[in-house]
């Protein structure tokens, strides 16, 4: 458990200014949550979501529109298959590499998932109540940052984290064993009104991924922003001891004092030099302002908990693998389901039996049963009619879509870079081994880009999780 110094209060005006920016930042994702909505939609079947327009101008979902015109719309669901590949293909990667890394694989093949359909991979690492460094996967839709155009992300300036807490859990992780600060900070939350907490034109996102203000099913939401600041310190050099150490200004006087008691007894002095030093700061917000903690790092690396990766921010934008396939996923639904009307339209067996043949005696129902069965003898009345009874049975699917949708299946294969080598496909049973793993690795060229990215992540991680032990 992290070793937080707090100061509930209801904000000084810099503390209302981070609280602002953090809902700011909070809207510059909302274009992004919304994407990757749409690509989760997509990657686990639900495809028809799209919203079109309909002969009257009327706004609907493809589904509701083809539903509306007769039509059952059908899904082929090519990017899931796509997006498991891909992780296999990680997880056969680093098999057997480091056993004792097996829960942190189990997450970052999680995280590589969320990272094919988003283009965002989020990770913490805090203290966990052993006292060691933890990871955990967190959910792109409750996290927001400044908007980053560095790929490595050293431009963040500010970065946080929504948490969905019930009250004793809250109490639990702030209040560090003060009961006077429990009861504080149970009564802030009692005194919050939901019209308080909600406002829609302020932070309300319910449509791309949730609200800024409320929590879900009767939890409390507590706010967790990271701001990097500039403060006045002091560099000091202690030459009785031969110690380096920073100290915040406010310790001027004290040195002061200290130097002056050891110029009298003869005692090198504290050299200090005052300078500007850049310090992550972590505040705890209640939704109406309150902040309920307030502190620096007190981890190693002087940072703040998060391992982020956005792909492939050209201009500041992220674009996901997922994203890249949609286009072709919704042709081959758009195909297979013409091609699946076509066919229902089509006529398969009927039989055309003109009335004055029908022998006397004989029913409609008598001409069914005996059609339907495989020794079934159907007399039938020559001399009365001209025509003969016959059988209609159409082929009208030969219209160029299954060549469409054969085209479609290659062209997501070529646009993701997911071959059939790599999907674990059998192009011939004759190939030797060599020759294969030579087909594998040169499919896999296409996803390297993707794979490095994701293990630069993973090594800027287990960077921060070395050094990420509470200072003192």
């Amino acid at each position: 458990m992290e070793n937080y110094k707090l100061d509930i209060n209801d904000g000084s005006q810099h503390d209302r200014q981070v609280f602002v920016a953090a809902q700011n930042a909070w809207n510059d994702w909302s274009e992004l949550r919304s994407k990757r909505r749409r690509n989760k939609d997509f990657t686990y079947g639900s495809q028809w979501g799209d919203v079109v327009s309909d002969s009257d101008g009327r706004k609907c979902t493809e589904y509701q529109h083809l539903l509306e015109n007769g039509h059952e719309p059908l899904t082929n669901n090519v990017i899931r298959r796509l997006v498991r590949s891909v992780v296999g293909r990680f997880r056969n990667t680093i098999a057997g590499q480091e056993e004792h890394r097996d829960l942190i694989d189990e997450l970052d093949s999680r995280a590589l998932e969320e990272f094919l359909i988003s283009g965002c991979c989020v990770q913490r690492i805090g203290i966990g109540n052993d006292g060691q460094p933890q990871v955990e996967n967190l959910n792109v839709n409750r996290f927001f940052s400044n908007v980053m155009e560095d790929v490595h992300c050293r431009d963040c300036k500010i970065v946080g984290y929504l948490h969905d807490l019930n009250v004793g859990e809250l109490i639990r992780r702030l209040a560090c064993g003060d009961r006077s600060r429990a009861s504080l900070i149970r009564k802030i939350y009692s005194s919050i009104e939901p019209s308080v907490c909600g406002l829609p034109a302020v932070g309300t996102d319910a449509e791309n991924g949730g609200d800024f203000f409320t929590a879900n099913h009767g939890q409390v939401r507590a706010i967790e922003v990271w701001t990097l600041e500039l403060n006045e310190v002091l560099e000091c050099h202690d030459r009785a001891v031969a110690q380096l150490y920073t100290c915040g200004i406010a310790m001027q006087h004290d040195i002061d004092g200290e130097n002056a008691r050891r110029q009298a007894r003869g005692i090198p002095i504290i050299d200090a030099r005052w300078d500007i030093e850049e310090m992550w700061h972590c505040r705890w917000y209640a939704p109406d302002g309150h902040c309920l903690a307030h502190y620096t790092s007190p981890y190693g690396h002087g940072s703040h908990p998060f391992a982020i990766k956005l792909y492939p921010l050209t201009d500041g934008e992220v674009h996901s693998f997922v994203e890249d396939v949609i286009d072709q996923q919704k042709y081959i639904n758009r195909l297979i389901t013409l091609i699946d009307r076509v066919m229902g339209a089509s006529a398969k067996g009927v039989l055309l039996f003109p009335d004055a043949a029908l022998p006397e005696g004989f029913t409609w129902n008598d001409l069914k049963r005996i059609w339907r069965s495989t020794d079934g003898i159907l007399p039938y009345s020559e001399g009365c009619c001209t025509h003969l009874p016959q059988q209609v049975s159409t082929n009208n699917t030969g219209i160029g879509a299954f060549e469409l949708l054969s085209l479609q299946m290659r062209l997501i294969e070529e646009i993701s870079g997911m071959g059939s080598v790599l999907q674990g496909n059998n192009n011939g049973t004759r190939q030797g081994a060599q020759l294969y793993e030579r087909q594998v690795e040169n499919a896999t060229i296409a996803l390297s880009d993707i794979f490095e990215t994701f293990n630069t992540f993973r090594r800027y991680r287990d960077q921060k999780l070395r050094t990420t032990l509470l200072l003192g």
